[in-house]
């Protein structure tokens, strides 16, 4: 058992060594040891990465101080107000069908249970609604999230530009590679590096938790991407692009958020301008100047200095699928920005789950029952209305 142990072991520092070549990750006649730090020039080391676990903890914390202390006054603030919803009755059957079995029944399983339960279809498919309802995140909760995500997103797309806007490669790209890969770090490229870094881990270990839409997987890719972009151009040495690829993406997010906290609070007009500006900047940012620009001088240019090598196709590769996701949310702004040009008065999240509400054709005489002793009888055939609005479920 103790060989088997220390043959594991060797094969796994074997393969190490062999995965850390330094023609594997760099030009010909370049690698590792020219990253080691010397005559006061500091270069990034991949055990830095670390450092960005502590700092995704620290926002998980500072992410549920900033929700209860922040986000949700603010909420208040600007009048934040949930919908009432109609609990499903209590049904054991039902219940435990919606657990073990299916949240969405078919037709022959609504009517399966129609007769296990004695109630009607109409009944059932009221019930499995209203149950749907009951498990889907209220607005308030959408609105910390989304408030959460805009403060970083502002707050890092401000630093990074700080942090760039001297620097000779945010002019010409050429300089992304000028001296690569002997580009001694700077103080104000760790901290954007691990607290970028840091922030995509916390969202990756809080996905679960967060309201969940229909780009579900896609947000994990995206996750997961970014975080192997970041680690892979900071141990090689590719963080002049990668301090590039972060400002570009920091660049949008924001205003996004944004809209989407002044639609959760009802502020349509404020929502929709937000929103425009948001759909001109991710189309200007993600598929103008990344492909354009910053691709351009990830493909095209190293070409003109080095041989390719594996390093070079991995990089790229890695931006070709962040590029992809570009292009597939870019269909989905498109699709809200349609809803919105005939005059729309809100624009919706394409990615959410949306609430089903209950159709008045679905109803049943125990509703009807409810609305007559809310609302008093029947007049001429019409339920009489309170104040002109009509209650929706």
């Amino acid at each position: 058992m103790v060989i088997g142990l220390n043959d594991q072991l060797w094969m796994l520092q074997g393969l190490r060594e062999w995965f850390w070549q330094d023609w594997l990750w760099f030009p010909e006649g370049m690698g590792w040891a020219d990253l080691e730090s010397r005559d006061g020039q500091v270069f990034s080391k991949s055990g830095d990465l670390w450092m960005s676990l502590p700092i995704a903890l620290c926002f998980l914390v500072i992410r549920q101080i900033f929700e209860w202390k922040v986000a949700t006054p603010l909420a208040a603030l600007l009048g934040v107000r949930e919908k009432v919803r109609v609990h499903a009755s209590h049904n054991p059957s039902l219940e435990s069908y919606f657990r073990s079995t299916s949240k969405h029944p078919t037709q022959d399983e609504v009517k399966s249970l129609s007769k296990q339960t004695g109630s009607s279809e109409k009944q059932v498919h009221r019930w499995f609604r209203r149950r749907r309802n009951q498990e889907r995140p209220n607005l308030l909760k959408k609105f910390r999230e989304a408030s959460w995500r805009f403060t970083f997103y502002l707050l890092a797309f401000i630093a990074g530009l700080a942090a760039v806007i001297d620097k000779p490669w945010f002019y010409e790209k050429e300089e992304m590679w000028k001296d690569f890969p002997k580009m001694p770090l700077l103080p104000s490229q760790y901290w954007y590096y691990m607290i970028e870094l840091g922030f995509y881990f916390s969202l990756l270990f809080s996905v679960a938790s967060d309201v969940k839409r229909k780009d579900f997987k896609e947000q994990i890719v995206h996750h997961v991407a970014t975080i192997l972009l970041i680690s892979f151009s900071w141990c090689v040495n590719y963080i002049r692009a990668g301090t590039m690829i972060m400002l570009v993406h920091d660049s949008s997010d924001y205003l996004l958020e944004s809209a989407k906290m002044f639609n959760y609070a009802g502020w349509r007009k404020t929502c929709n301008y937000i929103f425009i500006g948001f759909a001109a900047v991710f189309f200007i940012s993600r598929l103008v100047l990344f492909p354009f620009w910053i691709m351009h001088a990830t493909i095209v240019y190293p070409l003109t200095l080095y041989p390719t090598f594996f390093g070079y196709y991995f990089f790229n590769g890695l931006l070709m699928v962040l590029q992809c996701l570009h292009i597939f949310w870019f269909g989905l702004v498109l699709r809200m920005a349609i809803k919105f040009l005939p005059g729309n008065n809100i624009v919706e999240d394409e990615r959410s789950d949306k609430e089903e509400t209950d159709d008045s054709e679905d109803g049943d005489e125990e509703e009807e029952k409810e609305r007559k002793t809310k609302n008093g009888p029947v007049q001429n055939g019409h339920l009489p209305l309170n104040n002109n609005h009509r209650k929706v479920d």
